[in-house]
């Protein structure tokens, strides 16, 4: 049976944080560290080991190439509904430059396998709880982004995804500017939890 120190597994879980972009440094995170995020999040539970889970690390011209794309299919759809707003397309075409990586989240679907869709969409994301563990064991910051082009099937394409299969957001990687990381907020699991002993 494997051995570990449970006093650091329980600290690394409780000091997970969602570190945002305008937070990162301009310094280049090692891609050993992203491969072993990649590795860590191939270890998530998953129902009859379907493995849903599908990624795109973006790094150097990919970020602009992403940048560009995602922006201007925002323009796109956004002016057939009348509804382009100009920050919006400023931030979508500026973000990414903030991380170091990005990671396109997806989730590529077996129609011949009859699990459900929910559980796949559970399985994707304790694999980017994964990946969010192993970024903050080296110190890493990351963030889980899903807004966007995230659910536009538009954008299935330029990911690699059939028409089937779904986009679930971003994960930003990026080394934090400061050394000061952020306290955590939650509320006591007593009020979300029912014993039931009988």
């Amino acid at each position: 049976m494997p051995q570990f120190d449970i006093k650091e597994a329980n600290r690394l879980i409780q000091e997970r944080r969602s570190i945002y972009p305008n937070m990162y440094s301009e310094e280049v995170v090692d891609d050993t560290i992203i491969n072993q995020m990649l590795e860590n999040a191939n270890w998530a539970p998953t129902h009859r080991l379907t493995e849903p889970w599908r990624f795109v690390v973006f790094k150097g011209a990919g970020l602009k190439s992403l940048a560009k794309f995602q922006s201007e299919l925002y323009r796109e759809l956004s002016e057939k509904a009348g509804t382009f707003d100009e920050t919006k397309f400023n931030k979508l075409a500026s973000k990414p430059l903030l991380a170091s990586h990005i990671i396109a989240i997806a989730m590529k679907r077996d129609p011949k396998l009859s699990v459900p869709e929910v559980e796949e969409v559970a399985a994707v994301a304790a694999a980017v709880q994964n990946m969010y563990l192993t970024a903050t064991a080296y110190g890493i910051g990351c963030y889980w982004g899903s807004g966007g082009i995230t659910y536009k099937k538009e954008a299935n394409e330029f990911f690699g995804l059939g028409e089937e299969d779904q986009l679930l957001g971003f994960l930003y990687v990026g080394k934090p500017k400061s050394d000061k990381w952020p306290q955590g907020r939650r509320k006591p699991i007593a009020d979300k939890v029912t014993w039931v002993e009988s």
